[in-house]
């Protein structure tokens, strides 16, 4: 039986230390009150906009606010005022007065406040205004605002296909004829040739990673079965329309790649399909370079096809079928070759198994690894101890109750850290570091999936808004289309380009977007 079902009684006794601090409550706690400042005798400062030049010292996501949403400014500074008043950019139109709160921070010996304006509204263009520091780049108010982002950031993986033709209809720029169809070079025995076409680049050698790949897959399909009913069929790209999520039909095209990567004969997994090229030579057209059957590789891929096979099923059983058999194959040889009941991938491979066959075989590598109690102390850090347990509780098949309890209480635990390193942080986050930001939001997500909470929610939010521009360096790190974005930035490299953190984005942006 699914853990989920019994989260009742489970949460009551896994969980209510954590709430009695305001953590796993499932109340309501947008206690925000009207920060609209009454007129006072002062008339607000006559304003004409133009975009700041250097960094500015209001900071605001560039990509904008929810109508509905909880809405705030950080002001950064060494002579910050105590009002700030929000101008609607296309009417030139004073839309807001509010006050600025105290946040006892400071960053780089400057005073850090912040400033509440939920209570405006109306959807527009606004930017936002304060004596002694200026104006903040523009934002909007919108309600479906994250919609277009969330298909900008799926897309990102089909501009990245490698093995077909990308259309300037559906590809744009990024369209071109189907690349490295020829067949590849064994490294270890360059006379043996296979076809390893299809899958998605993942650097700018145009280089196809299996465990990278089977990583940013996975993260994919946490973001379709933590909210599968918000996932769009429209996004653009060939399957769209086919009655199946556009998110579930990009991870079955890098899937269908990792099938040929895997060896018929002994059921290993080969590394990496790399491009080798001269630099006179077209990268799209290059020769390309298979790299030798790695443990690392097959258990990856053991574990990803496990969990498309039981998310699939309902979409194409033939399919799923024939994933869960690859993905038998693989886990085999692995088991044949390390002690998979020590290996915390082994571990995270035999839940994905279990849940989707019920096998006694997968169960005992379980039980073993949760008798031995590793699970416990590595919970906190280790990706696939973490994502294994997450993946036990989700099972409908058999489960130790006892077991399911424990957990919940390690994701509590897990949970309140990030949540008071969050409320511990002027700029509401808990790390300046996206891959760590965006790793906690993926446990503060999860956690909220299974306990709705609205401070979850928010704090989520609130790192979507500092990837978008509510940052110190008030970078937009998500698109490019704003006043000031990651292409300002040395090192010019956005989030969306980065194919792993794009997908962890996803899956944080599913939750929140409308």
């Amino acid at each position: 039986m699914n853990c989920f079902r019994r989260l009742t009684a489970i949460v009551m006794s896994a969980s209510l230390a954590f709430m009695a601090v305001g953590c796993g409550s499932t109340k309501n706690t947008n206690n925000v009150k009207p920060e609209q400042e009454a007129q006072s005798s002062d008339p607000a400062p006559n304003v004409v906009y133009d975009v700041p030049t250097m960094v500015p010292s209001a900071l605001v996501d560039q990509n904008g606010y929810r109508t509905g949403a909880e809405k705030v400014v950080t002001f950064k500074g060494s002579d910050l005022p105590e009002l700030f008043y929000i101008y609607n950019l296309e009417t030139g139109e004073l839309a807001y007065t509010g006050q600025m709160r105290d946040t006892n921070h400071e960053e780089d010996g400057e005073e850090i406040k912040e400033g509440y304006f939920t209570d405006l509204v109306e959807d527009g263009t606004y930017y936002i205004y304060a004596d002694n520091i200026g104006s903040s780049y523009s934002f909007r108010i919108k309600n479906d605002l994250y919609g277009d982002i969330f298909r900008q950031a799926l897309r990102k993986y089909y501009t990245n296909r490698c093995g077909m033709s990308l259309s300037e209809e559906l590809a744009g720029e990024d369209a071109h004829a189907a690349c490295h169809t020829q067949e590849a070079h064994l490294q270890e025995d360059p006379d043996k040739t296979l076809d390893v076409s299809g899958g998605w680049h993942l650097n700018a050698e145009a280089d196809r990673e299996v465990e990278l790949g089977c990583k940013i897959a996975q993260n994919l399909l946490l973001a379709y079965e933590m909210k599968p009913e918000s996932i769009p069929d429209d996004t653009g790209i060939p399957e769209s329309g086919n009655g199946i999520p556009d998110i579930l039909d990009e991870v079955r095209y890098e899937i269908e790649w990792l099938m040929k990567m895997q060896d018929e004969r002994t059921g290993g997994v080969y590394g990496a399909a790399l491009t080798v090229r001269n630099e006179s030579e077209d990268l799209m057209q290059a020769q390309v370079e298979v790299t030798p059957v790695t443990m690392d590789a097959t258990i990856r891929f053991a574990t990803l096809l496990a969990e498309f096979s039981f998310l699939y099923q309902s979409y194409d059983s033939d399919f799923a079928t024939k994933c869960l058999k690859c993905a038998d194959r693989a886990y085999s040889l692995y088991a044949g070759t390390e002690n998979v009941r020590e290996k915390p991938e082994g571990f995270y491979a035999a839940a994905q198994l279990y849940r989707a066959t019920g096998s006694s075989d997968y169960e005992q590598v379980l039980t073993s690894y949760f008798e031995s109690g590793k699970y416990s102390s590595l919970f906190e850090e280790n990706e696939d101890i973490f994502l294994g347990c997450i993946t036990y509780i989700s099972t409908n098949q058999k489960v130790n109750v006892d077991i399911c309890s424990k957990i919940m209480k390690l994701l509590m635990k897990k949970t309140t850290s990030i949540v008071d390193a969050a409320r511990s942080s002027g700029f509401m986050v808990t790390s300046k570091d996206h891959a760590q930001l965006l790793d906690d939001m993926r446990t503060i997500t999860i956690t909220d999936h299974i306990i709705y909470n609205y401070e979850y929610t928010t704090i989520i939010e609130n790192h979507a808004h500092y990837l978008m521009g509510r940052n110190p360096e008030a970078v937009n790190y998500i698109t490019d289309t704003t006043e000031r974005t990651y292409l300002n930035t040395d090192e010019g490299m956005g989030i969306m380009n980065q194919p792993l953190l794009n997908a962890m984005f996803i899956f944080m942006l599913n939750v929140i977007k409308e």
